[in-house]
């Protein structure tokens, strides 16, 4: 994720009173069917599901159901202060599809970018894939295997993200690492990535209501004091006209919580613990602008394959993670990666630790990916082990620029790296495409997971 304003997180304070559950909505995970590998064309079906992220849920109080935050304020006298707030307010149950647009068939998982339901506009939603047992997240060392997935964007147009990614949270979604956390995975919660996002209501159990803001130009999200900050590794951000896969890393393990510089935000950008920009592989920015889209080599049009395999320096699990190989799938025909073409930059079609330093040094880009440990560190985060999530979204940071069109926008386009994608300067524009776009969707089926060229 590469928005230039951090989302924003959650407060670390502890008490005696935890994040409470609800129980006026049922909570009830839909299905969603993966394929373990252990060969080529052995792999057995495996039972799991979806569980959505606390932060969408309805918050309302223990007592009834009087709202706790409403647009992007939160409720003065239900929560005058953490503590007190998360002693009162209960996040509840989910009704995936009616509310938010979430539907699963077999291996199918289809998000729905707006959904009117019966007492709200949603817009967007994020999903993380729960264990077999239904209780914590599935978690993936990805070193030395590959990860396969379908996807058909062909309703997902400029401006959004169907994105597929991992980060490193808690299995439990911090449970019990924070005890005052009484809702755990089952709700979605604990969620952090490397743009230490301050928007979530609720960190570890407590509210995030310290120096809380609304957002300007967002109806439904604010920011709090801390953000939640862990490595990531998105495996897929695209839309039907972009795509992109990026390792980003932390200098810390696990899900940590930020304050102030940390968490990178502004001007500090590079001075917190995450590393913001990744080290990105996009076709099109990478100089290949006949590749991914409509009608082009992977026509996005139709649904399609997309392999992507982490090596590591000795082909076995134990090994550090050396490169990120990309291939796609189409119609039975197996498609390689695009080769970068940019004057200055080597050829590359896979992301290396020397890729990602060339690439940084053609574009004029600030090499934090490097400064805090490039591909080890991501290897390392897989080591603990990563939740996968899946989600659809609009920027109303950056208008997605940075995925689909000129980005930044300050420069001439005609610079290395600066030119993404085909898209225009205001087709990301949320008041815009919530409208006008509401329709989309993002459709994830038939993931597989296994050793090295044993998914396709």
């Amino acid at each position: 994720m590469f928005p230039a304003v951090s989302l924003l997180a959650f407060s670390l304070l502890a008490t005696v009173y935890g994040q409470q559950i609800g129980t006026l909505t049922a909570e009830n995970h839909p299905r969603l069917t993966i394929q373990q590998c252990s060969g080529k064309n052995n792999c057995q079906t495996q039972q799991h599901s979806v569980v959505l992220d606390s932060n969408w849920r309805w918050l309302h109080s223990t007592s009834g159901s009087t709202n706790c935050y409403t647009g992007n304020t939160w409720d003065a006298s239900l929560c005058p202060d953490p503590t007190t707030c998360a002693q009162n307010c209960a996040v509840d149950g989910a009704d995936y599809a009616g509310t938010y647009g979430i539907t699963t068939s077999g291996n199918a998982l289809t998000l729905k970018f707006v959904t009117q339901g019966p007492y709200s506009k949603n817009i967007g939603s994020r999903v993380y894939l729960m264990d077999a047992n239904d209780q914590n997240y599935q978690m993936f060392n990805m070193k030395n295997q590959e990860f396969t997935f379908d996807v058909d964007m062909s309703n997902l147009p400029c401006g959004l993200n169907g994105a597929l990614y991992f980060v490193e949270m808690d299995a439990d979604g911090g449970k019990s690492r924070f005890p005052t956390n009484k809702a755990g995975a089952k709700y979605g919660t604990g969620y952090c990535d490397t743009q230490c996002p301050q928007d979530i209501k609720f960190i570890n159990g407590q509210a995030n209501i310290l120096g809380w803001e609304g957002s300007p130009n967002d109806p439904n999200a604010g920011s709090g004091q801390f953000g939640t900050c862990c490595n990531e590794m998105d495996v897929w951000e695209a839309n039907m006209n972009g795509a992109a896969f990026t390792p980003h890393v932390c200098s810390v393990q696990g899900q940590t919580r930020c304050e102030g510089t940390q968490c990178g935000d502004g001007d500090e950008r590079y001075d917190g613990i995450c590393d913001k920009d990744g080290c990105d592989f996009n076709s099109f920015r990478m100089g290949d602008q006949t590749f991914l889209g409509p009608g082009k080599t992977v026509n996005t049009n139709q649904k399609f394959t997309v392999v992507t395999q982490f090596l590591t320096n000795n082909n076995q699990t134990s090994g550090q993670l050396s490169e990120i190989r990309r291939l796609y799938v189409q119609n039975g025909k197996v498609i390689a990666n695009s080769k970068t073409n940019i004057p200055g930059l080597p050829t590359f079609d896979s992301i290396t630790d020397a890729f990602c330093n060339a690439q940084k040094q053609v574009f004029g880009d600030t090499n934090t990916f490097e400064q805090l440990g490039g591909l080890n560190q991501m290897g390392q985060a897989f080591q603990r082990g990563m939740a996968l999530v899946m989600s659809i979204w609009d920027d109303h940071a950056a208008g997605m620029l940075w995925l689909d069109s000129d980005y930044p926008t300050d420069v001439p386009a005609t610079n290395p790296g600066v030119s993404r994608g085909p898209c225009s300067a205001t087709s990301g524009d949320p008041a815009t495409i919530e409208n006008s776009e509401a329709n989309a969707s993002v459709t994830f089926s038939n993931i597989k997971v296994g050793p090295i060229g044993s998914t396709y």
